[in-house]
């Protein structure tokens, strides 16, 4: 019993790191522009093939593209954001919401169009290929990798958000733009960034992914449901409560899967709804 425990629990540990990175990105986006970005998932989808196309086409392996790939899709995001998101800036966050919908639909339907809705396999690198016996449980060499950069790219990402002076400025800007501004700020390109920021830390999460799950262009819509209740119970905008959420839930989801596995894929939901009925802003949120 305590190895099938372990088992699920490493799994929902592994689980919960994807959902802390994308969680992480959805959190940012949110919490400093506003903007409900419903891409993430496609965002996520599109690091994945990004890597896998770069593999199959180029010969470019895993460890170039867990470098190259976030910072094409972070000029991805850039774009988007002038082209489209900037003209949304003071309406209600409705219509960023829509606008991502509308090109999460354009681009699964362009990569469908393409490449079907069967997965493509992405090779572990030789690196990290075998895995430790912990006695208890084997635990794959690639999955304690993503444990582990996980972690260190989520605490890296709230050091600089909450620690730091660059930090200080995009909450600043947040609270009152035409103040910052005054002082010399440039907000407007601050935003972007931050926006490229976001979408690279979802393309990264995605890149990370790509060895674990097939690529397919419907990985990112069976995921985001999931990662948009993280945030909610974290407490939107809250990048603490996006990390320490997206780990909580899934060791939930492991455990489920142990106790009564039909109630796993919908266990983040009742988690959502009662923590809702509590603190509707969610458990690291603030009222707005």
């Amino acid at each position: 019993m305590i190895r099938a425990i372990s088992g699920q629990l490493l799994l929902g540990l592994i689980n919960g790191s994807f959902y802390a990175l994308l969680s992480l990105g959805l959190a940012i986006i949110f919490g400093l522009l506003d903007v409900v970005n419903f891409a993430h998932g496609a965002q996520y989808m599109m690091g994945a093939f990004l890597a896998w196309m770069g593999l199959e086409y180029l010969g470019i392996g895993y460890w170039w593209a867990l470098l190259l790939v976030p910072a094409a899709m972070g000029l991805v995001g850039i774009a988007i954001e002038r082209l489209f998101l900037r003209r949304l800036q003071g309406l209600d966050p409705l219509y960023g919401l829509l606008l991502t919908f509308g090109l999460t639909l354009m681009i699964e339907g362009a990569f469908h169009h393409a490449y079907g809705n069967s997965g493509n396999p992405y090779p572990v690198p030789e690196a990290l290929t075998g895995g430790f016996d912990l006695g208890f449980v084997y635990l794959p060499r690639y999955r304690a990798w993503v444990v582990l950069v996980s972690g260190l790219v989520c605490f890296a990402s709230w050091f600089v958000i909450e620690r730091t002076q660059l930090g200080a400025y995009l909450r600043a800007g947040t609270e009152n733009r035409r103040l910052l501004q005054a002082f010399g700020i440039n907000v407007p390109l601050m935003f972007t960034v931050t926006y490229g920021f976001g979408v690279a830390l979802a393309a990264f999460a995605g890149v990370m992914a790509a060895p674990i799950y097939q690529v397919s262009p419907l990985m990112g819509s069976s995921l985001i449901m999931v990662v948009f209740a993280v945030v909610v119970i974290g407490g939107m905008g809250s990048i603490l409560g996006a990390i320490l959420t997206g780990l909580g839930i899934g060791l939930a989801e492991g455990l489920t899967k142990f106790l009564y596995p039909p109630a796993a894929s919908v266990v983040v939901f009742v988690i959502m709804a009662l923590v809702l009925l509590v603190r509707p802003a969610g458990l690291f949120g603030r009222a707005r």
